[in-house]
């Protein structure tokens, strides 16, 4: 069964009974196909690289989730710098709703890694194999033979292999390449998490790439959805001149615009649209109808751009507004979030100290004085051992028991180390804030923390000291 015209009415991917037609698009080409195949070709090396690249020592990307230590372009966080998530989650929503406000769906087109690996990956062994739409039409088309099962079998199992590789340089970005190599040269069942992960992980990226393909991005990502938030009439997208272009005739038919209707921005659509009906939900913004129009039109020797970058309202004849209120807003909380990121990043220091109560009770009276208890945490996030200083700054003379020498903690290490603090009874003036410090031995940072410290009202404990008195 055919797959449906294309119409705004439904997807062209779906039909009228539920099933779902598979998608055949067309070869093409064209200064926007070239560009895409260069810049995703860079995006792919960027991809499999990262792991090996090494950076302060470790990886250019590796999230040691085991370890919670997060590596990233020679700045390392612990699982206490998360909060920075929130500015960097953030920071890519606002700078997805900024160029998708300026530029339509370019990151679906050029960046997003679906169709990265799908048009630049998978579908190239399958055209290599198969050959060109035509005849990857024929051979579906085609009853089972023996050249159809060398040919999907082929296929299939350059698929497969293609995925698991992508699977393990994935699970590389959080065990490291030499970890990885390690656990490929032991029993499975020693690693089984892993073993599982890479096989689960690996058969989905096989059903996404293999048949589900382009539905992920029209059933299951909402981006497409949002975009209609998003862009406005002044947003460039890829669009259809329809002045130009209506009405639709053959080649040097009287009173007919300079579309010919030869459908090939259709053939070459990998989602199965019709751009000529104006920008719709499946568009992803991929250029191929551009490329293909442009060529037809080169071919008829007629201008290009039939098919072009450009806003609604240029295609009508209006001014195109670039600086507008939504742009204006996104901008700026584009800005406010990066700057309060940059801020955020760059005070991490190279060390994380946390301090908590011990367990029990929250302070104790002595005969002579009054004592709370801590354990400090001191996390060294350095790719070198260091020495740490740490020491009490109070209102009040305060006598420190442990931690009072230097600390040496190792590359990426973690000590856990009791401090107590006494304060006298006679010059105890109730609970109050004190300040932990923690330095380095040449004073290249400080790490400050506020804590209180707890002890009965000054009044309850001057009476008890008036009760003992003989």
């Amino acid at each position: 069964m055919p797959a449906p015209r294309p119409s705004l009415d439904s997807v062209t991917t779906i039909r009228d009974d539920g099933s779902r037609p598979f998608m055949f698009p067309a070869d093409v080409a064209g200064r926007f196909t070239l560009a895409r195949k260069v810049s995703s070709l860079l995006l792919i090396l960027f991809y499999l690289s990262l792991p090996w690249i090494q950076v302060g020592g470790f990886p250019a990307v590796f999230l040691d989730v085991a370890e919670r230590r997060f590596h990233l372009f020679g700045w390392t966080f612990v699982a206490q710098d998360m909060w920075l998530m929130f500015f960097l989650i953030s920071g890519l929503g606002f700078t997805l709703f900024f160029i998708t406000a300026l530029f339509g769906r370019i990151w679906c087109g050029w960046a997003c890694p679906q169709t990265v690996f799908l048009d630049h990956v998978y579908r190239r062994i399958e055209r290599w194999i198969e050959g060109d739409a035509v005849k990857r039409r024929a051979l579906e088309a085609a009853p089972m033979n023996g050249e159809k099962i060398f040919k999907r079998g082929l296929k299939h199992t350059l698929y497969i292999v293609v995925s698991l590789t992508i699977t393990h340089l994935f699970l590389a970005y959080f065990v490291s390449i030499k970890e990885l190599w390690a656990m490929m040269h032991q029993q499975p069942l020693e690693h089984w998490s892993s073993f599982a992960f890479v096989f689960i992980f690996a058969g989905a990226l096989y059903f996404n790439f293999a048949w589900f393909r382009e539905q992920l991005c029209i059933v299951i990502c909402p981006y497409g959805r949002l975009q209609s938030a998003m862009i406005d009439d002044d947003s460039m997208a890829i669009g259809y001149d329809v002045n130009r272009g209506e009405p639709r005739g053959k080649l040097n038919a009287p009173d007919t615009g300079d579309c010919v209707a030869c459908n090939r921005c259709v053939q070459v659509c990998p989602t199965g649209i019709d751009i000529r009906q104006g920008l719709q939900m499946e568009c992803i913004g991929c250029t191929a109808c551009i490329d293909a129009c442009d060529d037809v039109m080169t071919r008829v020797h007629k201008p290009k751009g039939l098919i072009r970058y450009d806003s609604q309202n240029h295609f009508i004849g209006k001014v195109t507004h670039l600086l507008r209120p939504r742009t204006i807003v996104y901008a700026i909380l584009l800005l406010i979030g990066m700057s309060v990121s940059t801020w955020a990043i760059t005070s991490l220091k190279p060390a994380n100290v946390g301090i908590t109560r011990i367990t029990g009770a929250p302070y104790f009276v002595d005969t002579d004085v009054v004592r709370n208890q801590f354990l400090v945490r001191l996390i060294n996030k350095g790719s070198v051992p260091n020495d740490f200083i740490i020491s009490v700054l109070a209102p009040v003379p305060v006598e420190q028991s442990g931690l009072v020498e230097t600390l040496t903690v190792n590359s990426m290490g973690e000590e856990v180390r009791p401090l107590i603090l006494r304060v006298p009874r006679d010059t105890y003036e109730g609970p109050f804030t004190f300040t932990l410090i923690v330095t380095d031995r040449e004073n290249s940072f400080e790490i400050t923390r506020e804590v209180e410290f707890l002890g009965p009202d000054a009044y309850l404990l001057r009476e008890d000291n008036e009760a003992q008195k003989p």
